[in-house]
């Protein structure tokens, strides 16, 4: 089994601009561009902030537990499930997982199995 892994960066927003401009005039000169899947954060507080120590155990036990719902994996957390929701909703928005329809629920699932994190320095 392929392991599926998602990039996290720290970039400054110049530096992303920049390459974001390269790459666009690559593509006018009609040269080929190496497509890059990742999420990047604009420093490292901006980071921390999106992905605390609760948000990563929620993707742990989505990847693990596999829960069928939010409210089952509020349970699974013994979190609130308002606070669940929440946590969820942001990592929905920043890609690191999806919810999908089933049986009248809403279940969060993860297609990677790990991340990695990517500083420059």
């Amino acid at each position: 089994m392929r392991v599926k892994k998602i990039k996290i960066g720290i970039k400054d927003v110049k530096t992303a601009l920049k390459e974001f401009a390269q790459k666009a005039e690559a593509i006018e000169r009609g040269e080929r561009v190496k497509k890059e899947t990742g999420v990047y954060f604009t420093s490292f507080e901006a980071f921390r902030k999106i992905l605390t120590p609760k948000r990563l155990e929620l993707l742990h036990t989505i990847k693990t537990r596999k829960p069928s719902s939010i409210n089952e994996l509020a349970r699974m957390a013994k979190r609130d499930v308002k606070n669940v929701a929440e946590d969820v909703k942001y990592l929905e928005q920043i890609g690191l997982i999806e919810k999908k329809a089933t049986d009248h629920k809403t279940a969060p699932v993860t297609k990677y199995d790990k991340i990695a994190l990517e500083i420059a320095v």
